[in-house]
């Protein structure tokens, strides 16, 4: 990352992050994509599941802020996966 990009993440306050490796959980693939917040890390991740030939995704982000970026994947993973297990399928409705 360049100096402006530096500074450009800084005045944005928002800086996405690359993403994680998928991690598979009851057939569905999850994806935590951890949002950089001034030096803290926000909850954030999609939700995918193959249907036949078509991809449906859920994106979500939660207002969870964690002070790094270990912490922040760890959340994002359970929250992820209590979503799948209280919505299933019904996450793409």
């Amino acid at each position: 990352m360049g100096f402006m990009d530096s500074l450009k993440a800084l005045f944005a306050g928002q800086e996405k992050q690359e993403a994680e490796p998928s991690v598979e959980y009851k057939g569905f693939q999850i994806l935590v994509e951890p949002v950089n917040r001034g030096g803290q890390f926000g909850v954030g991740a999609r939700i995918t599941k193959l249907e036949g030939d078509q991809q449906k995704e859920h994106r979500f982000i939660r207002a969870d802020v964690l002070p790094n970026r270990d912490a922040c994947i760890e959340v994002t993973l359970n929250k992820a996966k209590m979503t799948i297990d209280q919505l299933g399928d019904r996450i793409f409705s």
